[in-house]
């Protein structure tokens, strides 16, 4: 059998069982055109991301309205993966297609899925197009996990867990009360991505507007501190950040949260 008519292995994720056995019977139907072979069925973007874990995943069927964790996100973090799966986005709801969704790298299919249309979105897999983690982001609410690679596996951190993040180097720190993080990603952009959530207090530092104590004069060094809840370590605030944090985070009470 050769690269083109060899079954690619499938993972259907959707939070509905009769949506994920309407497409395993769909591919089923068209096998004789796109050979594939079921690999998994998961319930939510967790559960997917343990089997693929587990095991090689070709093509990810994947609906966009899902409880805890969406398609979007869960595309998001696949797509930092070595060897990222490609994604078909299945969904009820038509208000997500979206221009981005006809990139050649992402299909986009509405409930309920016609067979010949299925047929139609596995053959632009087979081209190989990677997915565009860049038309992702665009296309993406802020999202409520970080994705880590430890060890071969995808760590995930929810996003409210995290008290700041530092730029350290090519990479960026995130840190939460029990531990530190790695993430692949640009300080501007997770500022970009997390305005309501994060505020620049340096140029190499973010931090979560919720897990801000108070601030301290440091009289030796000229500048302010920012005191975090339930962490010891201060962290400076530049400067030039000074005014934007002071209006950011105690607006127009001056002295509050201040010594």
């Amino acid at each position: 059998m050769n690269a083109v008519t060899a079954p690619l292995g499938v993972l259907v994720v959707d939070d509905e069982a009769p949506a994920r056995e309407r497409l395993r019977d769909l591919l089923g139907d068209i096998a004789a055109q796109q050979p594939t072979r079921i690999v998994g069925m998961a319930a939510n973007g967790h559960e997917a991301l343990r089997l693929i874990e587990a095991q090689p995943v070709d093509l990810m069927l994947v609906d966009i309205r899902m409880p805890g964790m969406d398609g979007i996100e869960l595309a998001q973090h696949v797509a930092r993966l070595a060897a990222p799966p490609r994604i078909v986005f299945v969904t009820a709801y038509d208000q997500y297609a979206v221009d981005a969704f006809e990139l050649n790298a992402i299909d986009y299919l509405l409930k309920p899925v016609r067979a010949q249309r299925l047929e139609a979105a596995i053959a632009k897999v087979r081209a190989s197009m990677p997915v565009a983690r860049d038309s992702l982001d665009r296309i993406a609410e802020p999202r409520r996990h970080f994705s880590v690679s430890e060890r071969g596996r995808i760590a995930l951190i929810p996003v409210t867990d995290v008290l700041f993040l530092k730029a350290e180097l090519k990479y960026v720190t995130a840190r939460t009360v029990e531990r530190e993080y790695l993430l692949d990603e640009s300080l501007v952009q997770l500022e970009q991505e997390f305005p309501e959530r994060f505020v620049r207090i340096h140029r190499n530092c973010l931090i979560a507007r919720a897990a801000v104590a108070g601030f301290e004069r440091d009289e030796a060094a000229e500048h302010w501190l920012v005191r975090i809840c339930g962490f010891d370590e201060k962290l400076p605030v530049s400067r030039r950040q000074w005014p934007a944090v002071r209006a950011a985070l105690l607006g127009n009470e001056p002295g509050s949260g201040v010594k």
